[in-house]
C-alpha cells in the first residue's frame, strides 16, 4: 500500500514539474527537451522521445532524452511505418512488453540493445490537437528488475501528452497568425500601385522635385540604392516608391529594420534557418531574402549592423547567393536591394565601424533626402494632408488657422516629417473647438519636448543684446551690450557661458539667450550641464 501511495505521489510531482516547464518559456524545443528529461530522471524512463508529423507527411523525432543527435536524425518514419506510424494512424496508445519479439518494431534510431537477456518495453502515446493525431510521445522501460506496472506508465504519459498537445496548439496558433499576417501584408503590397509619379510622397519644393527625378531614374534600373537622410524624412516611403515604379512592382517589397534585431536574430531573419539549426528550430523557415525573390528588399538602418554581420552581408551582395542558418546548400535569389541609414557612413568607415568594401557595394546610387527645415514650402501641404487624414479616421472636422500654420512653417522640426505628423495629430486631438489656433500648439505653451533636440545655435544665434534695465551686476550683460560676445566651439560652451554670466540662474540665462525657461532646462539636461550653487 505504501509503495502504491509513494508511486502516486511521484507521478503527481512529475506532472506538476512538467506543467511548470511548459508554461515557463515560448522556446518549444527547450521546453520539450526539459519535459523529457523530467520523465527520465523522475520516472526512470529510457529514451523518451517526441515525434511530430511534418508537412510532407513523414514523422520526425524532434527531441529526445538519452539519444545522440545522430540517433535523433535517424528517427524518421514514413506515414504508417512501424509502431510510431501505427500510433499516428490509429490514434490509440500502444504498449509492447518486449520490443525484441515485435516484428513491426523498426528500431530506426539504432539506440536500443536488442538482446535476448534484456527485456525492453515500449510505450507510445498519441499527441492530438482537435481530435487529429499530430505526434507521438514514446518511452522505453527496462523491464529487468522493474516492479512497476506499464499501466501506470500509460496513465501518466497520457496526462503528459495532453499537456504537450496544449502547448503545441498554442505555438501552432501563433505560427498561423504570423503566417496570415505576412500573407495579408504581401497581398496589400501587391495591390498598392501608384497611379502616376510618387502619389504617396508630398513635396512641391525644389529639393524634393530633385529627389523625385532621382527616384524615377533609380527605378528604371536594378542597381542597389542607398537612401540617406535624418530620421523621419521618409526613407521607407521613397524605397517603396522606387519599388512600385520599377519592373519589379509585381514582386514583393520586404522591409527589415536592422537596428531592431541582434546579430543572431538578424542572420536568421534575413537568411532563414534549417530545421534543427538551433534550439526551437523545429521546422525550416525561409528568410527575407527568399521572400523577396523577384522583388525588392529594403534594409533600414543598415549602418547599425555589426562588423561580423557586415562580412556575411557583403558575401550575399557579391555572389547573390547564401546559405540558411544550419544549412550547407547555396540558395540563389533575384533581389533588388535598397538600404537606408541616417548615419555618416564615411565617418564610420574612417573610424573602422563600417567596412569600406560593403560601403562601396551598397553606395551605387545614393539619394539624399533633405530635412523638413530645408523644404519649409512643403509644410502647409503636409499639415493639410495629416489633418485631413485625422478628420477622416476620427470623423472630425478640425481646421487650422493661418497663425497656427505660420508657426508650424517656422518651426525647426528636428524629427522631420514624422514629428510634424505627430504634432498635427496630437494638437488636433487635444483641441476643443473646430479650429486649431496658435495658442493650441504645444510650442506656444512650453509643451514641445522636442525642443531639447534643437541646437542652441538655432534657438538663439547670435546672442541678443539685453536692455540695461534687465541686466545683472557688472561683468554680466554689459559685456553683451558692447558686442563683446566670445566665439564658441559648441552649443554646450554657449550654454555654460550664458549661465556663468547670469550667476547660474536659469530664468535669467533663458532670457539672455532669448528662449523660454523650459527650453533652457531641457538644453541643460541634454548637454549634461550641472547647475552650480553660488
Amino acid at each position: 500500500m505504501q509503495t502504491v501511495e509513494k508511486q502516486d505521489n511521484l507521478e503527481l510531482v512529475t506532472i506538476y514539474e512538467i506543467s511548470k516547464i511548459l508554461g515557463s518559456s515560448l522556446d518549444l524545443g527547450k521546453t520539450i527537451r526539459e519535459v523529457l528529461n523530467v520523465l527520465s530522471s523522475h520516472m526512470h524512463m529510457c529514451r523518451c522521445m517526441i515525434a511530430l508529423v511534418q508537412d510532407s507527411g513523414e514523422v520526425h523525432i524532434i527531441e529526445a532524452s538519452g539519444l545522440s543527435q545522430d540517433e535523433i536524425k535517424r528517427g524518421r518514419f514514413q506515414k504508417g511505418e512501424g509502431i510510431i506510424g501505427k500510433v499516428i494512424n490509429t490514434g490509440l496508445p500502444i504498449v509492447i512488453p518486449n520490443i525484441a519479439e515485435e516484428p513491426r518494431f523498426l528500431n530506426r534510431t539504432a539506440s536500443r540493445p536488442l538482446s535476448a537477456d534484456r527485456v525492453i518495453a515500449f510505450v507510445g502515446i498519441p499527441i492530438k490537437i482537435s481530435g487529429a493525431t499530430i505526434g507521438v510521445l514514446s518511452i522505453d522501460r527496462e523491464m529487468n528488475g522493474y516492479k512497476g506496472s506499464l499501466e501506470h506508465d500509460v496513465r501518466l504519459l497520457k496526462m503528459v501528452a495532453n499537456l504537450i498537445s496544449q502547448t503545441l496548439r498554442l505555438h501552432q496558433h501563433v505560427a498561423e497568425e504570423r503566417e496570415q499576417m505576412m500573407h495579408e501584408q504581401h497581398r496589400l503590397q501587391k495591390e498598392v500601385r501608384p497611379k502616376q509619379g510618387l502619389v504617396n510622397v508630398i513635396g512641391q519644393s525644389r529639393s524634393m522635385q530633385d529627389v523625385f527625378v532621382e527616384v524615377e531614374r533609380a527605378a528604371a534600373v536594378n542597381s542597389t540604392v542607398l537612401l540617406r537622410g535624418e530620421s523621419g524624412t521618409g526613407k521607407e516611403m521613397i524605397a517603396n516608391a522606387i519599388h512600385q515604379l520599377s519592373a519589379r512592382s509585381n514582386g514583393p517589397f520586404i522591409r527589415v529594420n536592422c537596428a531592431a534585431l541582434s546579430e543572431t536574430l538578424l542572420e536568421s531573419e534575413l537568411f532563414g534557418h534549417e530545421k534543427g539549426a538551433f534550439t526551437g528550430a523545429t521546422l525550416e523557415r525561409k528568410g527575407r531574402f527568399e521572400l523577396a525573390d523577384g522583388g525588392t528588399l529594403f534594409l533600414d538602418e543598415i549602418g547599425e549592423i555589426s562588423p561580423a554581420f557586415q562580412v556575411k552581408l557583403l558575401r550575399v551582395l557579391q555572389e547573390r547567393e547564401f546559405e540558411r542558418v544550419g544549412g550547407n546548400k547555396p540558395i540563389q535569389v533575384d533581389v533588388r536591394l535598397i538600404a537606408a541609414t541616417n548615419r555618416n557612413l564615411e565617418t564610420a568607415v574612417t573610424e573602422g565601424e563600417f567596412r569600406a568594401d560593403l560601403y562601396f557595394r551598397i553606395n551605387v546610387i545614393s539619394i539624399i533626402l533633405p530635412p523638413l527645415r530645408d523644404r519649409r514650402e512643403d509644410i502647409p501641404s503636409l499639415v493639410e494632408h495629416f489633418l485631413e487624414r485625422f478628420n477622416r479616421v476620427n470623423q472630425r472636422q478640425v481646421d487650422l488657422s493661418q497663425e497656427a500654420m505660420q508657426i508650424m512653417t517656422e518651426c525647426y522640426w528636428p524629427g522631420n516629417v514624422r514629428e510634424l505628423e505627430n504634432c498635427v495629430e496630437r494638437t488636433a486631438a487635444m483641441t476643443k473647438g473646430k479650429v486649431i489656433q496658435d495658442i493650441n500648439l504645444p510650442c506656444q505653451r512650453n509643451m514641445c519636448f522636442s525642443i531639447a533636440l534643437r541646437p542652441i545655435t538655432q534657438i538663439a544665434s547670435p546672442v541678443p543684446k539685453i536692455a540695461p534695465q534687465s541686466a545683472p551686476a557688472a561683468g554680466g550683460f554689459d559685456a553683451v551690450a558692447k558686442d563683446d560676445v566670445p566665439e564658441f566651439k559648441s552649443a554646450r560652451e554657449r550654454l555654460i557661458w550664458a549661465m556663468e554670466e547670469c550667476g547660474w540662474v536659469q530664468a535669467k540665462a533663458a532670457r539672455f539667450l532669448g528662449i523660454t525657461t523650459r527650453q533652457m532646462h531641457y538644453a541643460l539636461q541634454k548637454y549634461h550641464i550641472e547647475i552650480k550653487k553660488l
